[in-house]
């Protein structure tokens, strides 16, 4: 009977750390252990998800530039993006003309990215930069996305109003919301489809609240932000960029090129060698 109990103790303490660590990826562990296992990760990320161009071409990119026709060269920010997944399937679109800002807390995921979208490096920025506090002026972003992350966000409200924060009035916003048997394995972490709308409609104000079909375990969330703007084009990163000290738009690139120095404090970030914008938080 000891026997048996140690095996059952041993089989309920490996179930419990699948659960915390594949499962559910760390999440109610802390953010630190979320961004750990990401970038353990993070060579192997694709292979995993399995994505190929075709899928994304037609579940991802089109869907989203028909909802942008009337933007000719969009801002776009993509929170948690991981190895570029968003931006590479928008670049192979021959349409799209506009300017991209990925931003992840996984270092090494967006060193993948990097490499990636290294053909692309004119039209996109990258940064290491957390989603609840953004360095960027309200009202920035022609659109602003965040897919499969949302569940893994140790507060997903507050992420929710400070993406909605930078989006400009008319502007989209897009998220993905976990759907099925996984969603009802992280209790306290998930939306079911009409807690979210809820959510988006009534706390946060949004209009055009739509949630669709998507993948197995995703729907595919698009919203509007009340009220109308002109789009804000692609704008370069310096025009948009709060410096994390004094919270100025005064960041400009160094003469070395590793760093950026602001010109109303004094403030210096450092750009990696693979030209991701290191460390970065906005002023509160």
């Amino acid at each position: 009977m000891i026997w048996l109990g140690l095996v059952m103790g041993g089989l309920l303490i490996a179930l419990l750390a699948w659960w915390l660590l594949i499962k559910t990826e760390g999440v109610y562990l802390g953010r630190g252990v979320v961004i750990w296992l990401y970038d353990v990760y993070a060579s192997r990320y694709d292979n995993i998800k399995q994505f190929d161009s075709e899928t994304e071409d037609y579940f991802l990119a089109r869907p989203l530039l028909q909802r942008l026709t009337h933007v000719r060269a969009p801002l776009i920010l993509d929170v948690a993006s991981g190895t570029g997944r968003l931006p590479l399937a928008l670049f192979e679109q021959t349409t799209f003309q506009g300017r991209i800002v990925g931003l992840d807390l996984s270092r090494k995921m967006l060193h993948i990215a990097a490499e990636k979208l290294a053909p692309h490096a004119q039209r996109v920025t990258l940064m290491h930069c957390p989603a609840e506090q953004l360095p960027f002026p309200d009202q920035t972003f022609d659109c602003v996305t965040c897919l499969e992350a949302l569940e893994f966000m140790m507060h997903p409200k507050d992420v929710l109003r400070e993406l909605i924060r930078v989006v400009r009035p008319g502007g989209l916003l897009v998220l993905t919301n976990r759907q099925g048997a996984d969603a009802k394995m992280m209790p306290g972490k998930t939306f079911t489809h009409g807690e979210l709308r809820h959510i988006l409609r009534e706390e946060l104000g949004l209009e055009r609240v739509e949630i669709q079909v998507w993948q197995v375990d995703y729907r595919i969330v698009w919203a509007t932000k009340p009220g109308h703007s002109d789009p804000s084009g692609p704008r370069a990163l310096e025009e948009i960029w709060c410096c994390p000290r004094c919270g100025q738009i005064a960041l400009h690139r160094d003469g070395d090129d590793d760093s950026y120095g602001c010109g109303a404090c004094g403030q210096r970030v450092k750009v990696g060698a693979d030209g991701v914008i290191e460390g970065v938080k906005a002023k509160k």
